[in-house]
């Protein structure tokens, strides 16, 4: 894994060269012909992948490499482009309608060239903007009146394009004469439309996804279950949602902003700020609650494997999430509904690769005087234990409040046994919770949203506003449904700082 930048000091050296020790920035990088792709699923490697979860009893026994490979590759259809209605050129859908269907990138034979760098990264681009799920299928989430639908996109707040596409969703041509809606690539998590209309793929994503479900179609109460539901805990955390309305489930999809989402295996209840994948070659954990390690870059591919419908199939004490609606037993690997497919080891190799070259927007923050303060605050404040030069992440865990780390934990995992105090439902009461928080990287804040775990706070001025800890503070970000004022409390650091001194941190963090 290679570092982003080089350090700015002596003592940024020291650092760095401990860093890279563990990330493996001297080691070489893949050559060109890539004639060796990794195995994805290892049944060893994928055992020892996940941190328990915060209750172990609930932690997940994965599918075996045999089912896995058993389950069937989904062939990668051409896209076409989405466009906002009064927008799209004249008879555009009758002509998608005479479109032949077009494979990219099947298990048959049919692929894109492989023979450079650079077609290793354009074929892992098309991973990564490939849907999983079409609107024909889906019983739920994004459906073709949606985005024809005028009102949806204005009671969403959709971004656009300046010329007037929707980039997080595409149309395919599966059979010719029906267009289908395609979405939950990797792209509709991880593509921002910048001011002015520039996307930016990777970077922490700004579809406004609760928001948009909000007026899509409902889910039937499995299919919540399938994306969230803990029976093994009790109260379920999930219970929370029977006694509502459908009108008030909307408005619980409705209270999570742009830059956060309700993703599966978290909670309709706590958002999980939506992270970029800029640099994640750099992480030695991912998720917020640092649930996945990451030592190379075929541990990234298994988590694209698990979070594009492979970790439904695992046993969380029992309870299989893709066994609607008796979540007991595993469904056949060769049904293509249920199961949904998988990716080649090629494909996942090739989508892997293309994340780890992505690069950030052009910074158009300057390291002024005001930011050569804001530095001098940032150490002397003691910011760089945690947010540590270059990476601005000691890449380690903390401990969220009430949960007691383990005494095994402390030899296997990279562990800073210090709570900074914020809220610890995310990781305490959901699928994904470790009964940890990772350190996240302060890299490309100036173009991020929505700080905290759950994005409550929409700028880094808000994350710096003592008045965040008081019970009557209204967050400008996310706010837990069914609440007027809610306190923001946790990591108070920085937050008795003057006025000039944050601004001048601001200014300092926003030129990372």
């Amino acid at each position: 894994m290679k570092l982003r930048t080089a350090p700015r000091s002596i003592a940024g050296m020291l650092i760095w060269v401990v860093i890279s020790s563990r990330a493996g920035v001297f080691s070489q990088s893949p050559s060109a012909k890539h004639s060796t792709v990794p195995r994805t699923w290892d049944d060893v490697a994928i055992s020892q992948l996940e941190v328990p979860l915060a209750n172990p009893i609930g932690s997940p026994k994965h599918i075996t490499a045999d089912y896995y490979y058993k389950i069937p590759v989904r062939p990668i259809y051409k896209q076409y482009p989405v466009y906002a209605p009064g927008r799209e050129p004249a008879g555009y859908l009758d002509w998608l309608k005479q479109q032949e269907p077009v494979i990219l990138w099947n298990d048959a034979g049919v692929k894109p060239e492989l023979a450079t760098e650079t077609d290793w990264l354009k074929a892992g681009e098309v991973v990564f903007d490939a849907p999983i799920l079409y609107s024909i299928e889906n019983k739920g989430g994004f459906q073709m009146e949606d985005v024809r639908n005028s009102a949806w996109y204005e009671k969403s707040g959709m971004p656009l394009t300046p010329d007037g596409v929707l980039p997080f969703m595409h149309y395919v041509i599966r059979e010719k004469g029906r267009i289908e809606l395609g979405s939950f690539s990797c792209g509709m998590c991880h593509t921002r439309v910048m001011p002015g209309g520039k996307i930016v793929k990777g970077a922490q994503g700004n579809l406004p996804f609760g928001p948009a479900l909000a007026h899509s179609a409902a889910f039937p109460w499995p299919v919540w279950q399938e994306l969230f539901a803990m029976p093994w805990m009790h109260p379920d955390p999930l219970d929370r949602l029977r006694p509502l309305s459908d009108e008030q489930v909307r408005a619980l999809l409705a209270s999570a902003p742009p830059g956060t989402a309700a993703r599966h295996r978290g909670s309709l209840f706590e958002p999980i700020q939506v992270p970029s994948l800029i640099d994640v070659k750099d992480r030695h954990y991912l998720d917020r609650t640092g649930l996945q390690q990451q030592h190379s870059i075929v541990d990234l591919m298994r988590y694209a494997a698990l979070n594009q419908g492979a970790d439904f199939l695992a046993s969380f004490d029992g309870f299989i999430p893709d066994d609607i609606p008796n979540f007991k037993r595993l469904p056949d690997p060769s049904d293509p509904i249920r199961v949904g497919g998988r990716y080649s080891d090629e494909q996942l190799y090739a989508l892997a690769l293309y994340v780890y070259s992505l690069q950030p927007p052009p910074n158009p923050n300057r390291f002024d005087a005001a930011a050569a303060h804001g530095q001098k605050i940032f150490q002397r404040e003691g910011c760089v234990a945690c947010h540590t030069p270059p990476l601005y992440t000691n890449n380690k865990l903390t401990p969220a409040l009430g949960f007691a780390i383990p005494a095994d934990h402390l030899a296997k995992y990279e562990i800073l046994p210090i709570s900074v105090g914020t809220d610890p439902d995310l990781t305490l009461k959901t699928r994904r919770g470790t009964g940890y928080y990772k350190v996240p990287a302060l890299t490309g804040v100036w173009y991020r949203s929505m700080f905290g775990h759950s994005g409550w706070c929409a700028t880094l001025e808000d994350w710096l506003d003592p008045k965040r800890l008081n019970d009557d503070y209204v967050p400008t970000g996310f706010r837990p449904y069914g609440l007027k004022t809610y306190a923001v409390k946790g990591h108070p650091f920085g937050l008795d700082l003057s006025a000039q001194e944050k601004k001048d941190l601001i200014a300092f963090l926003k030129t990372l």
